[in-house]
């Protein structure tokens, strides 16, 4: 029988991204294909560290523990450019670690994008900006940019815990840019005016939406779920109401909600202990990528929002929505 890809959440994840790569990434750097093709044969046997996405990868493969283990409801592809032979230790590393995943991606320099459709991934993570944002572009794939792991970050184990901000990730780019161009008070005034009109859907948004009927598949009550969603949002009151009201709209139960009209989400974020932060603002991001594993939601090459990402970020001495 066909697979049916609609109750199956596929996360397609870079070797990068899973494992700590950099040295071999700096190698390929300095010494091109054919002296990283050396360094990896000659050290074939030897173990690779978690990376970024372990957490949330190894995370998420449990949640299959709790349905028939002849369908899932998780399932993970290692999506990368090495080739079969130089992929072989991120092989080794996934059987040392007792990872159950059992599809691979190795295109031996080949852009990755044509292949998100192929193996239907909803979710995509690398640390390769030009692969990330050719996805973006080219793609309803939700994709992120993953940043090195944080010390000492220590993740549940028995749940898994996604957290995003709300506007150009979950929902659209549309009041973000009303607040870019026109300033909070107009922003607060567009939002308390259409609160009951249902934000359109952002890049994150069809996510949202599987991860949502994952919680409805599992055999638990939402409300004791070993998948937790939580929006960590710079909006606050007047804002607020129309986002709780789009995810009602959407039938998206969303465990946990934090408005933090402008105050850092970092502190937040670690106190949920959340296993990925996804965010489009490197203001929010610089802070919270020391605490818990992030990933930056890139703009489309066209978006409005690309003339603002190089601004000087000043302390704001007043409330600031972002």
């Amino acid at each position: 029988m066909p697979v049916d890809f609609s109750k199956i959440l596929v996360v397609g994840v870079s070797s990068r991204a899973l494992f700590n790569l950099e040295e071999e990434e700096q190698i390929f750097r300095e010494k091109n294909i054919r002296g990283f093709r050396e360094y990896q044969l000659a050290n074939e046997d030897k173990l690779l560290d978690k990376g970024t996405a372990f957490p949330l990868v190894e995370a998420l493969l449990k949640l299959n523990t709790h349905v028939d283990k002849e369908s899932p409801i998780v399932e993970v592809v290692i999506m990368s450019k090495n080739s079969p032979e130089t992929g072989v230790r991120v092989l080794k590393a996934i059987e040392h670690y007792n990872l159950p995943i059992s599809r691979w991606a190795f295109s031996a320099g080949e852009p990755l994008a044509p292949f998100i459709k192929a193996f239907n991934v909803d979710l995509f993570l690398s640390k390769d900006e030009k692969d990330v944002q050719k996805i973006i572009d080219t793609s309803d794939c939700a994709t992120a940019l993953v940043f090195d792991p944080p010390e000492n970050y220590k993740p549940e184990t028995d749940r898994v815990k996604f957290a995003f901000d709300a506007d150009a990730v979950v929902f659209s780019e549309e009041s973000e840019i009303i607040y870019k161009e026109k300033g909070l008070e107009e922003f607060r005034k567009h939002e308390k005016e259409n609160e009951n009109v249902p934000l359109k859907d952002g890049p994150f948004a069809a996510l949202l939406r599987k991860l949502s009927y994952i919680q409805d598949f599992l055999p638990i009550e939402k409300e004791l779920s070993p998948l937790r969603i939580a929006i960590v949002t710079a909006r606050n009151s007047p804002s607020h109401m129309r986002v709780i009201k789009t995810f009602r709209n959407w039938n998206v139960y969303v465990d946990e909600a934090y408005f933090m009209g402008g105050w850092p989400k970092a502190p937040v974020l670690e106190a949920i202990g959340t296993h990925i932060f996804f965010d489009d603002q490197d203001s929010h991001l610089s802070d919270s990528k020391t605490k818990v594993p992030c990933g930056k939601v890139l703009y489309k090459t066209n978006s409005i929002l690309k003339n603002y990402e190089k601004e000087i970020i000043i302390e704001p001495k007043k409330e600031k929505k972002k």
